[in-house]
């Protein structure tokens, strides 16, 4: 995302709770630690950026995987952790850029969901959850910032090519007794493309509906996920 805006000409500003990742971030942006789930943090952040000028978009895209296990073995403190990034740090995201979008009187806000945030998903619990959550976020920021001309969407990814959902796999692999390679296939098999998608398409995605192109799009749950037909294709 950071580098689909930086080629569309914006400021950008990352953030991170990995060290190493924001080591690799270009000198022209701006990076910070910063824990997505941390109110502190988060108000320290915005704070930053209100004093740095203000910002046009944000884009509350961090989020933990979770465990994959089923509810009953869920441990609290692994649904916690899930929720609190994944839904909480788009929560923190639109509370402290809403004011400074306000007195701009413009701003779009996108949101990272999922496309288990609209199908579910047996054994993530907490990250359909949270995910789900985040499509409700995205409406209700739609409806009350929109009076301010600020625009809300949500992108829904399908199973995204990287180290990320290679964890994933493994997990569901040993919970379901079955190869990596055949829940790839599997999930790949439950879309029309009989794809993965790439971080780029989701970056593309973003980029898009912040331009002038989606002026008028608002409230929207977007999929990039090679258009799912079975979220949980069996082997």
């Amino acid at each position: 995302m950071g580098e689909a805006f930086a080629q569309a000409g914006y400021e950008v500003w990352v953030t991170d709770v990995d060290d190493a990742a924001l080591a690799r971030c270009p000198d022209a942006w701006t990076a910070r630690r910063v824990d997505s789930s941390d109110d502190g943090q988060m108000r320290a952040l915005f704070d930053e950026i209100s004093v740095a000028g203000g910002l046009d978009v944000v884009c509350a895209n961090a989020g933990v995987a979770g465990p994959t296990a089923h509810v009953e073995d869920v441990a609290w403190d692994d649904w916690k952790t899930c929720v609190d990034v994944t839904l909480g740090g788009a929560f923190l995201c639109a509370k402290y850029a809403a004011p400074m979008m306000k007195a701009a009187g413009q701003g779009a806000i996108v949101l990272t969901s999922s496309t288990a945030g609209v199908f579910g998903y047996p054994n993530r619990a907490p990250y359909s959850a949270a995910k789900w959550g985040v499509i409700g976020l995205m409406k209700t920021l739609a409806m009350e910032l929109g009076p301010f001309g600020i625009r809300a969407n949500a992108i829904c990814p399908g199973a995204v090519e990287g180290p990320r959902m290679e964890g994933v796999l493994e997990r569901e692999a040993a919970a379901k007794g079955m190869t990596r390679d055949a829940v790839y296939e599997g999930y790949a098999s439950g879309t029309s493309l009989r794809t993965f998608v790439t971080a780029e398409d989701i970056a593309n995605m973003a980029v898009f509906l912040a331009s002038n192109g989606a002026q008028r799009v608002s409230g929207q749950v977007i999929s990039v996920d090679g258009h799912t037909e079975n979220p949980d294709p069996k082997p």
